[in-house]
Order: structure tokens, then sequence, then C-alpha cells
């Protein structure tokens, strides 16, 4: 793939390397994944190590209770995992009723659904991995042991969220939230040393079992027991009868490139979906108010669509190969005009999740993402174990007609995307942008700005962001241009200037010249990004 840097000031330099690389959001994680190569491992293998060391070193965003998908290509061919786990068999709209919610809570026991994070490493290894997975976990196990050093971004993000709860978490339920995120009483500072042994001992036993234990033996009995203790729903029967799932990727043609995502429950056909309509309206030009007019209303059309039919697919109204089709496209994009429209509303909230990409020397390539959802997650911490729940059931509707209903055994709509382009049979890459409803935005920008405006890893993720919130407010980072802004305005959208970096999400691309083999990444400069070479 030919790269062209537009006149453009991106953060930092794009990295090259030829044996492997690693991106992801930190530094130690990042080495974490080059370490397991160097050992003899693959692209897999360093994808797995990597994921695990990020449980320990960015627990703001992602744990061992979270879900995980992954996107990988290996001999030629990109196969799809879905990791998210279903509800609870026992919990219901009418049970969640019961207990005084009118809708589902953000925090505590009732959102927990089962975690899928483990058992995606261990089929990921199983299926892939030229290494045991317990030489994969090997660097995590020490950063949890031993402890290392909080990043500046990092730091940041773990004093807001305790801050916050000092205040909500009142209750029994979250006291082994702060034992394990606080045990001095209050949030570790930016450069001060944290250690979780609980986290190593449970991420040990995950590695010497291939996850079983967390599923079938002594972890499951601990999350049943303290369910059990505090009346949630799910039980060791749940986390039994879970098995990850091999599935299809979708796909979505954009100018000759083939873009690829993991089909619903998953909000990556949002992506794909704006991706069609945009390239049925104007050709893009750079730093255009019309360009920037027209994608912003493809993306509303999109997420309005995604967010009425996506869930599990049996239970969508309309279906993934209609969404995908030029008709609906077209028809989608004949009623973009000149002004901002104002679409359905809904509310979006904030994400909490993490992403990589790793590739190797074989051309063997790994788009991973994984998450708690929401930062910490639920908030329930099963104590000594370092295992934070996700609270991935909050995304279900309590509304019967609802197609993401909440259904005992069913999944929700998930948030969580990885993202792969391929061109004539060849793969170019992984790439992803985290960050709950952003994440199908980032990855819109990031490809439209590497293939129209032929902008490198690096140069495609520093570019200003904005994202539709609801309605025709839109957030834009602090550097998007003015006159932009005042043009949109013009247009009638509400353009808000974000204070924080943290709501645009946070990228990584690995891309990979077909012909030579030598690999070009780009870290997110927004967080404490990496990019790891070897």
């Amino acid at each position: 793939m030919d790269y062209l840097q537009h006149p453009f000031d991106a953060k930092r330099h794009t990295a090259f390397s030829r044996k492997g690389m690693v991106a992801t959001s930190q530094p130690l994680a990042a080495q974490a994944g080059i370490e397991v190569m160097q050992k003899g491992g693959n692209a897999i293998d360093a994808a797995i190590a990597t994921a695990a060391a990020l449980t320990v070193v960015e627990p703001t965003s992602n744990g061992i209770g979270g879900d995980a998908f992954a996107l990988v290509w290996i001999k030629d061919k990109l196969h799809g995992l879905n990791s998210s786990g279903p509800a609870p068999a026992s919990i219901s709209v009418e049970a969640v009723k019961a207990r005084g919610h009118d809708e589902m809570p953000v925090h505590g026991v009732v959102p927990v659904t089962v975690p899928g994070v483990p058992a995606a490493w261990a089929e990921l290894s199983r299926k892939f991995g030229k290494l045991p997975l317990s030489e994969a976990l090997k660097p995590a196990i020490r950063y949890a042991e031993e402890g290392y050093p909080l990043t500046p971004i990092l730091g940041k993000y773990w004093k807001l969220a305790y801050d916050k709860f000092k205040t909500s978490f009142t209750t029994e339920e979250y006291q082994a939230w702060f034992d394990t995120f606080a045990p001095n009483g209050k949030a570790p500072e930016i450069g001060e040393m944290w250690s979780s042994p609980g986290h190593a001992s449970t991420l040990r036993e995950i590695a010497e079992t291939d996850a079983r234990s967390f599923y079938g033996g002594p972890l499951a009995e601990k999350i049943d027991a303290f369910m059990k203790q505090h009346n949630g729903f799910l039980t060791k029967e749940d986390l039994a009868s879970f098995k990850p799932e091999w599935v299809e990727p979708v796909s979505a043609n954009y100018r000759g490139y083939e873009v690829w995502e993991i089909p619903p429950n998953g909000q990556g056909m949002v992506a794909l979906m704006a991706l069609n309509i945009f390239k049925n309206l104007s050709e893009p030009k750079w730093q255009s108010a019309e360009t920037y007019h027209e994608q912003i209303e493809a993306m509303k059309l999109a997420f309005t669509d995604g967010k009425a039919f996506i869930t599990e697919p049996e239970a969508m109204p309309v279906s993934v190969e209609h969404l995908l089709s030029d008709n609906y496209a077209k028809q989608r994009a004949s009623v973009i005009g000149d002004a901002a429209s104002q679409p359905v509303p809904y509310e979006l909230p904030k994400g909490g999740t993490v992403y990589l990409a790793t590739a190797d020397e074989e051309g063997n390539m790994v788009s991973y993402i994984q998450s708690n959802y929401m930062g910490f997650g639920s908030g329930i911490v099963i104590p000594g174990t370092g295992i934070a729940l996700q609270n991935r059931g909050a995304d279900f509707s309590l509304e019967e007609q609802h197609p993401n209903v909440l259904n005992g055994g069913k999944r929700t709509y998930h948030t969580i995307i990885p993202g792969f382009m391929t061109k004539d049979g060849k793969a170019v890459g992984p790439f992803g942008v985290m960050g709950g409803y952003m994440q199908p935005q980032g990855h819109f920008q990031v490809v439209a700005n590497t293939v129209d405006y032929l902008l490198n890893p690096q140069a495609a993720l520093d570019m200003p962001r904005w994202q539709w919130m609801e309605g025709k407010t839109i957030l834009v980072e602090p550097n998007f241009p003015n006159y932009l802004a005042q043009a949109l305005a013009r247009k009638g959208h509400v353009i808000q200037i974000a204070t924080d970096g943290g709501a645009f999400g946070r990228g990584q691309i690995i891309w990979r010249n077909p012909e030579t083999g030598v690999l070009s990444g780009g870290t997110e400069s927004r967080t404490d990004g990496s990019v790891a070479v070897w």
C-alpha cells in the first residue's frame, strides 16, 4: 500500500519494522507482546500476551471479567471470533423491574453478563497459537506480581473513577473494588507502583488450566458464591455453558478496499453502513466543510438504524445483507441534504475498552479488542482475585418490543469492534479505535483518512476527530479547525468543543506492505500509546 504524508502535522512518527509489531495503549503491554514473539510466538500469541497484560496495566478500561472480539489473518484468510457472553439464564425484564428498575442499571450485580475474555485467550491459543497459553500469560503475571508505575493518562482516569466511586459505591458488594484498586485508601498516583497479587494468582490459574478454572473450576465457584451472596443473577452454570463463537466477518467495499468487521451482535456494522452511504455522496475533499458534513450525516443515519436494528442476529428485524446492500446505502444517501438533520435521538454513553494490533514476519496479523465497559465495568470485583466484572447488560432494553430487549441467555448489542482492511485479496492490516459509541465513528474516520487522503498510519490517527452525540450535536476536539467548525455550524450542526481528548477514542493501526513484508504502525497520541517493534 502506498502512503503519502499529506501536509498535516502528525504528533508522532509512523513506526516501521520487519519481524514483528505490536501497537496498543500501554507501553508495557506492547512490550509483553514483542517479548512473547521473540520467544518463538506468532502474532496470535503476541495478541494474547498483550491483552492479558492490559488487564493489569490498564484496569481503568478492561479486565479479566470483560468481553473480547478478534479478527485474525492467517494463511491468507480472515477469521472472526466473537467472545461476548450472554445475559445470565435466570435474568428477565420482570426480575429486573421487580427490583425497582425502569431501565437497566449501570453498576452492581444486575448488569453483569458472562465474561468472554479468558475463553477468548484460550480459544485463540488453541486454534492459532504456537506457544502454550501459560507462556503467553507470563509477562502479565509478572506485571501483576512485581507491580508497575502508573502512566499519565492511566493515572488520570483511575483517579476520576475513584473520586466518583467513593461517594456512589457505599454498599458491601463494592468493597473488593476499593481493596483492589485503592488499597491505601486512595487511587494510586501517576508514577506510583501498583501491584495486584490476586490478579497474578488468577492469571496463573487461567494459564495453567487453559481458562477451564474460570468456567468450571475454583474461579467459577468463587464468582458463583459472590453473586449468590449479593443476590446476583450470574451462576457457575452460566459460566460452564459459555463457548466463544467463530464467525464469518462482514465487509463493505470502500473505493477498492475491503473493510472488515465482526457481524452482529457487534456494532461494527454501523461503520460499514456509514462508509457505504458516504461513498454515494460527493467526492471527498481535503479539509472541506461539505465533506465533513456528509460524513457526519452518513454516520447519523447508520447509527440511527444500527441502534434500532442490531442485536443477536436471530432477533434482528432486518437482515445484515439488507443493511449492507447497495440499494439500502443509496436510499439512505438520497435523504442527505445541505443542512444538518434531526435523527431519532439516542443517549450515547461513554465506553471503557482497550484495543491492540499485532503482526509477525510470517504475515499473520490480529485485530483484537476487549472491554469491561464504561471504565471499570460494573464495579463488582470478586474478592482476592482481581476479577473486575463487566456491565454489558446495561445496554439491554427493558421495552418488550425492542429488538435488544433483555432475555436470559441472550447477547446484547455490543460496542467493541475490531477492524481489518484488505485489498485485492491481500491483507492491508488491522486497525481499531476503542471508546464506546465512538468506535464505529473512529473506524469510519480512520478508513477515510487512509483511503481518501493517503495518510500514513500515525497521521491517520492524529487527525482531529469529531463525534456525533445525538440530534444535531457534534463534539469536536480543541484542535479541530475553527473555520470548519463555523462552516458546519452554518449548516445547522450544533458544534461543541471538547475539553478532554478521551472522548474521541484510542486507535492503533498496523499496515503491511504485501511486496516487502515491511510493517508500518501508528499508535494513539491521546493516551499512553506505544508501538513496540522487532
